[in-house]
């Protein structure tokens, strides 16, 4: 058996930055997707129900692309088709969901933007699951951590751009946020654009930049030589996915425990953030007027923000699991998200939401690396594409059911006051915190 050789922060930072555009473009969507539906008619009792494409999208699509990378190789690669697929489809629906209006005359602007809003996202996952795969196929053991932290490291500097772009069109150039029935503000057009565009080259830099280790290369670095077995599943096709569901390692099954508080609590926060404020901070629950416009651009200040936090704490996170532990230090930082979450519920100043946002950083920041590094050490090597896809189920049925249930909440137990919504992500946060204690980690990689 070889040993894999280590790479250079510089090979590692080539390696993940193609995740810098697909942050950015998520960003984007994250932080106005509901102000766009609003604008084209959803109300606050529904908006939830159309953000369930995101994770009903991403569990149907990431286990299904796991698969198929798994057994890839072709002149491009073996992760990286994946990633162009995605890029260029994610890059088209940027360009038309601020754009569904001009459809107006054949459908209604809102089908139109739920439809863009489900090709988003698909695309989204195409692009995304293979980068998981990619850093634990092309890292030893001992560099995973610090894969998975520039990760989120750039995943950090896309969402502060994709956060900020409109807020920073409307105060620096021309590009008002003022809207009409049925418009979207000219800066937040421009931002879908810019969005785009880096999503595109910052995919290509990655494709260009790193080399994949072929099929024969990587079979060598592990004990076991699974070309037969890889080619008896692949015959199988898909019905191997549901064999592997019910075989699913015990670590991954602990971690789905955390993964489905954490990220129930995280679509609450992307759902309900822009009218909670609005309603709150601004005074203003009409889609159309100035106040829920300004209050929609400072809400991508403040996503921006809680990634800008993540961005610098992800750099801190493999020193900081060196010297207690990878589960101590994902409690911790769960624990500082709920925190910042419950927190939003108390503030009316717009201004003091940065606190929370600081909380809300350092919990996003662990999400996106801990879980990760912790799964890559318990998941056979040979499957790591479509385990990396199983696992995303964690994050998708959570979020399936937020969607299902939170408007229904929010309107009949809260009187349609989303700021409850947020109380009640950060309760979830907090459970997800305390499951983290029976997750079982080796540690193998932190403590060599």
């Amino acid at each position: 058996m070889r040993t894999k050789p280590a790479l250079s922060f510089w090979q590692i930072w080539n390696m993940c930055f193609g995740f810098l555009g697909i942050q950015a473009g998520f960003a984007l969507q994250n932080a106005n997707a509901s102000r766009i539906l609003q604008t084209f008619g959803a109300n606050v009792d529904t908006l939830s129900w159309f953000w369930i494409v995101a994770p009903l999208t991403g569990m149907i699509i990431q286990p299904i692309i796991g698969h198929y990378s798994d057994h890839t190789w072709n002149k491009l690669g073996r992760r990286k088709p994946y990633f162009l697929v995605g890029a260029l489809f994610t890059a088209m629906a940027l360009v038309f969901m601020p754009n569904s209006a001009v459809l107006s005359a054949f459908i209604s602007p809102l089908l139109v933007g739920a439809g863009m809003l489900t090709i988003l996202n698909a695309s989204f996952n195409v692009a995304m699951e293979p980068f998981r795969a990619l850093v634990a196929d092309q890292l030893p053991d001992k560099q995973r951590t610090l894969g998975f932290s520039v990760q989120t490291f750039l995943i950090g500097v896309g969402a502060v751009v994709g956060s900020w772009l409109p807020y920073a069109l409307s105060e620096w150039t021309n590009l008002g946020n003022e809207t009409t029935a049925g418009g979207i503000p000219m800066n937040v057009v421009i931002s879908f654009y810019m969005g785009a565009i880096l999503m595109i080259g910052s995919i290509i830099w990655t494709i260009v930049r790193t080399k994949e280790y072929p099929p024969e290369i990587q079979e060598s670095f592990y004990e076991k030589d699974t070309t037969t077995e890889k080619s008896h599943e692949q015959k199988k096709g898909l019905m191997v996915i549901f064999k592997d569901i019910a075989n699913m390692p015990k670590t991954m099954k602990e971690l789905g425990i955390v993964q489905f508080f954490s990220w129930f609590g995280l679509l609450s926060m992307w759902v309900y953030m822009t009218p909670a404020v609005a309603q709150h901070s601004f005074g203003s629950i009409d889609a159309h007027s100035d106040g829920y416009q300004k209050a929609g651009d400072w809400v991508g200040v403040l996503f921006g923000i809680y990634n800008l936090v993540a961005m610098f704490y992800a750099l801190a996170l493999p020193g900081i699991a060196a010297k207690t532990s990878r589960k101590l230090t994902h409690a911790i930082s769960l624990f500082a998200g709920a925190a910042g979450l419950i927190s939003v519920f108390f503030i009316i100043n717009p201004y003091w939401l940065i606190l929370s946002m600081v909380g809300i950083g350092i919990a996003w920041a662990s999400i996106l690396s801990m879980p990760y590094a912790i799964l890559a050490g318990a998941i056979p090597p040979a499957k790591m594409g479509v385990y990396m896809g199983i696992f995303n189920f964690f994050i998708t049925i959570p979020q399936i059911i937020s969607s299902l249930v939170n408007g229904p909440i929010v309107k009949h137990f809260f009187n349609s006051d989303s700021a409850y919504a947020l109380l009640m992500a950060g309760i979830c946060m907090l459970v997800a915190a305390f499951s983290v204690f029976v997750v079982h980690d080796n540690e193998r990689i932190i403590k060599k």
